[in-house]
């Protein structure tokens, strides 16, 4: 007997093709449950942070590095000796060379955050 070399790729596929279709089905099944529960996650609102280092933690670790050493962006260890905290501030607000203005930083937490950002050893 002499079998048919092509048969298991055949039955491969078809089972293939059968979990596929499935796997769409489900899929569409999911769909509406998952738009129900998007319905209700965008009923949380999302709190801002207000502490400068939570700030620090959403918007500046990618370039400036988890321990303030720099990366992208130049280490933050040591600023407060070569810039006053009004530069600081004009920093953030507006950006300088790479860096984009903030503005995550509101008006109110700059105070806050340049005079976090000054005191960074």
């Amino acid at each position: 007997m002499k079998r048919n070399p092509v048969v298991p790729f055949i039955l491969i596929m078809v089972f293939g093709i059968a979990l596929m279709f499935l796997l769409s089905f489900k899929g569409l099944g999911d769909m509406k449950e998952v738009a129900k529960g998007e319905g209700k996650s965008s009923q949380k609102t999302e709190t801002a942070a207000t502490n400068p280092e939570d700030i620090y933690k959403s918007t500046c670790i990618g370039c400036h590095g988890d321990q303030y050493q720099g990366g992208v962006g130049p280490s933050l260890k040591g600023v407060g000796k070569k810039l006053s905290k009004d530069e600081i501030k004009g920093i953030i607000k507006n950006g300088r060379n790479n860096m984009p203005a903030q503005t995550a930083v509101t008006a109110d937490q700059l105070d806050k955050m340049a005079e976090w950002v000054s005191k960074i050893q």
